[in-house]
């Protein structure tokens, strides 16, 4: 079993509407083309450093499928349900965080970091 993420490089005053449209542009075979967003940058080195996506891989890599998908303003991950998927969900919340990143959730249809709020995700109907 897994579930997804999609880390974004939207701002914090973005409406929850406007990530789902981004997250799902995200999610499309062909990405946006531009200059690389220098948070998403930093947030995948720090992510990959700790997590490598690359081979060889890890087995107890949290990761279901690999490379991750990356583009100039997303990542999008499958991530595994164990501890080792726990611990790279911490690695994930900690780091978009810092980077002045917000994560979309498909599955709950939930957006994090909307006006830094990084502790009550919004769901669909907020």
């Amino acid at each position: 079993m897994s579930f997804d993420l999609v880390v974004l490089a939207v701002e914090p005053s973005a409406a929850p509407e406007a990530v789902r449209e981004m997250a799902d542009h995200c999610t499309d075979t062909e990405h946006r083309v531009g200059e690389l967003d220098p948070r998403i940058v930093s947030f995948y080195e720090e992510l990959r450093v700790r997590f490598p996506d690359h081979p060889p891989y890890d087995p107890a890599s949290p990761w279901m499928s690999a490379p991750l998908n990356v583009g100039i303003d997303h990542v999008s991950m499958n991530i595994s349900y164990s501890a080792r998927g726990d611990e790279a969900l911490d690695v994930v919340l900690d780091s978009a965080k810092r980077h002045g990143l917000i994560i979309y959730d498909p599955q709950g249809d939930e957006v994090t970091g909307l006006g830094g709020d990084y502790e009550i995700p919004v769901g669909a109907g907020d």
